[in-house]
């Protein structure tokens, strides 16, 4: 990112990534058999690549240019994201009842095209100088490594509801296959209306991030052992229970991922990395690689746990990840308020005030 610079690498990700997704409108027309297989690899990758680079473009540029504001700007940029959510499957499905297999994809494609001339000529150039600092000294980091579990945990939570919750509730609950989709309202609207304020929480009250951090990640663990819910409960599913749960889960998601990011970067600061764009592209690869390993652990696993034990403990399982990552990181924040105060208290003895008063009155 440093090298080639952060505008160059959002716009040459979202070039890629069009015309990426137009190949994929036209993979139908491939034999079927290992040729297709091996091409749907292929297409998927170089769409991860273009996608890799202009989320970590993106994230570096946002930081350059809000500074002091990261986790507003973010959270306000995840209402857009809620978005996405929430009208790509209707307006997917609507195009491909309508147009067919290869309308849906050549369309999206053919609208990230679009926008690419216009990114070129709205963002701002930044110059950047190379740093010393390296990828493996930002992951050495005790807090940054605990970052990392925790991005990774909310990702595969995620992640594993993608193949796992459509499915559990077209039998459990018998709804009609269109109204499958509103039920997934319930988290993308929560987490899209609550990240703004969430980042606005965070910037104007930086101490509050850890809390934030640590509460998410124990509701968003609590929601998924609900979700089913776990049978060691032996309560009835419910929809009205199931929804709600989905629209705690996507506050909680909010509360845990939001802060991540200042979080990593302030914690940077602390350990004497050189402020620049070279360490907001470092920490925005980190993030984005570690969500990205969550989506693919949390489908995959949680599949996995669905065919064998079925959604409910399924759910209950992978709630352990928020579980783990929330009580690593309450542990790891009382631990660093602890020695910070023990530190504080040897630096200044509460000795010394009473002693230096006392001397004072006796010179007068």
């Amino acid at each position: 990112l440093t090298d080639i610079g952060a505008k160059f690498m959002f716009v040459a990700g979202m070039f890629v990534s069009g015309c990426v997704t137009i190949l994929f409108g036209i993979l139908d027309k491939v034999p079927s058999g290992p040729v297709f297989i091996g091409l749907c690899f292929l297409v998927r990758a170089m769409d991860a690549v273009g996608f890799a680079a202009a989320m970590t473009a993106s994230f570096s540029i946002l930081a350059k240019a809000f500074p002091n504001n990261i986790a507003t700007v973010l959270g306000s940029l995840e209402i857009f994201t809620g978005l996405g959510l929430v009208l790509g499957p209707p307006l997917g499905g609507f195009l491909y009842q309508s147009f067919g297999y290869e309308v849906p994809f050549i369309t999206l494609g053919c609208i990230v095209l679009v926008l690419v001339p216009v990114n070129m000529c709205i963002l701002p150039k930044y110059d950047s100088i190379p740093s010393k600092d390296s990828f493996w000294k930002l992951i050495r980091l005790p807090k940054v490594l605990l970052l990392c579990l925790t991005i990774f945990s909310l990702s595969a939570c995620l992640g594993f509801l993608d193949p796992t919750m459509s499915l559990f509730i077209l039998s459990k609950f018998k709804l009609p296959a269109g109204y499958v989709g509103l039920v997934f309202l319930g988290l993308a609207l929560s987490y899209s209306l609550s990240s703004p304020l969430l980042g606005l929480l965070s910037d104007k009250l930086p101490y509050l991030r850890k809390w934030l951090l640590v509460s998410g990640g124990l509701i968003t663990a609590l929601c998924f052992f609900m979700l089913g819910p776990a049978p060691i409960l032996h309560i009835e599913s419910q929809l009205w229970m199931f929804v709600l749960m989905l629209v705690l889960i996507g506050f909680s998601l909010g509360m845990s991922a939001i802060p991540v990011f200042p979080e990593m970067l302030q914690c940077a600061y602390e350990n004497g990395f050189e402020e620049g764009l070279s360490l907001l592209g470092l920490v925005s690869g980190l993030f984005n690689a570690m969500w990205s390993l969550g989506a693919f652990a949390g489908p995959t696993l949680g599949g996995f746990l669905n065919d064998k034990l079925g959604f409910e403990w399924a759910s209950a399982i992978q709630g352990g990840w928020a579980l783990f990552s929330g009580l690593a990181a309450g542990i790891f924040y009382i631990t660093e308020a602890t020695r910070r105060s023990s530190s504080s208290s040897l630096q200044n003895p509460p000795g010394n005030n009473e002693e230096r008063t006392h001397l004072m009155g006796s010179e007068t």
